[in-house]
């Protein structure tokens, strides 16, 4: 089995998948129920992890047959060091969402609709950054490093920034377009995007939260992309984890988007996982990081990041208790 047949498989799912969530589990609005978002988070995780299987057992031992090739770089673990880092900077992206939907006062019913589709905006332009961000490599080959230090940077960044530094969506420049160039109502109705007034049709704060929604996800983009094309420069093995990922975002906001204020060191570890890849990009290719040790680092610092979490809101808990 070549990659096209898997290309095709992998979109076979992802449509039939959308179908049934947009047009059977939530063809009427309502709100999302966390024992509801763990199931599908859990169904997108299994796909995921399925997917990767299917990478390991038909396009490996495709890969392997060339001895030029090294077992280090096999495109299955490329592919779960991928998606585990997509996944990870996706977690951090609900915060971002909180947001917005508490900016426009987005009804939780209809909180569903937007990332939907926002998502499926998102995988669009996933699909053109990496394409362009594989081809400039592959042409310039100096970018890689533009990239490895953009990791770098953002890492640093990352890890210094304030516990209170916040989006504010109404800074956004394609919301203010919207409003100063489109008819708007600040009346929502129901999980309409548009609506028909009198001989006009209107935008609804639901549009606007999109809009938000989809064009902070380029500013995403400058994180995940690059993190991605350090790990790999397969886009089969890059787009697939990235989208797999990004796919059980939504669910997963409505299952812990809650409980992530308690994810105190989050944000480092990401910072940290962020600045290993950029450095990973960087170095010379004698003393290149096999992608066996990047998947263990990306891991181990992950867990522990949640561990010590997980204690620091434990031991907080304690004390205000006491």
């Amino acid at each position: 089995m070549e990659n096209g047949i898997l290309w095709a498989v992998f979109g076979v799912v992802v449509l039939v998948m959308l179908a049934l969530d947009l047009g059977v589990f939530h063809k009427k609005a309502h709100v999302v129920s966390v024992r509801e978002a763990l199931i599908w988070t859990g169904i997108w995780i299994v796909i995921g992890l399925a997917f990767a299987m299917a990478i390991r057992i038909w396009v490996d031992p495709a890969y392997l047959a060339d001895p030029a090739r090294s077992a280090e770089h096999r495109p299955s673990l490329e592919y779960l060091t991928c998606y585990l880092t997509e996944y990870a900077l996706s977690v951090d992206n609900i915060f971002v969402f909180l947001v917005i939907f508490t900016y426009f006062a987005i009804p939780e019913e209809s909180q569903h609709r937007v990332l939907f589709w926002g998502i499926l905006g998102a995988m669009v332009m996933r699909a053109l950054f990496l394409w362009v961000g594989i081809g400039a490599i592959e042409r310039f080959h100096w970018m890689i490093w533009v990239l490895g230090g953009l990791l770098v940077v953002t890492g640093i960044k990352l890890f210094f920034q304030k516990e209170d530094a916040e989006l504010d969506p109404s800074r956004n420049i394609v919301l203010r377009l919207a409003k100063k160039f489109l008819p708007v109502t600040d009346k929502f109705h129901g999980s309409k995007f548009f609506v028909r007034i009198g001989d006009k049709n209107v935008a609804t704060p639901l549009f606007l939260a999109l809009l938000v929604v989809e064009t902070t996800d380029v500013l995403f983009a400058l994180d995940s992309v690059p993190a991605a094309l350090g790990i790999s420069q397969n886009l089969f093995v890059v787009y697939t984890s990235n989208i797999f990922a990004i796919l059980g975002l939504r669910s997963l906001f409505f299952a812990v988007g809650g409980l992530l204020k308690y994810l105190h060191y989050l944000k480092f570890g990401l910072s940290l996982i962020l600045v290993f890849v950029g450095v990973k990009m960087l170095l010379p290719e004698q003393y290149k990081i096999s992608i066996t040790v990047a998947l263990s680092v990306v891991g181990g610092v992950l867990l522990l990041a949640v561990i010590a979490s997980v204690v620091r809101a434990r031991l907080v808990g304690e004390r205000a208790s006491s």
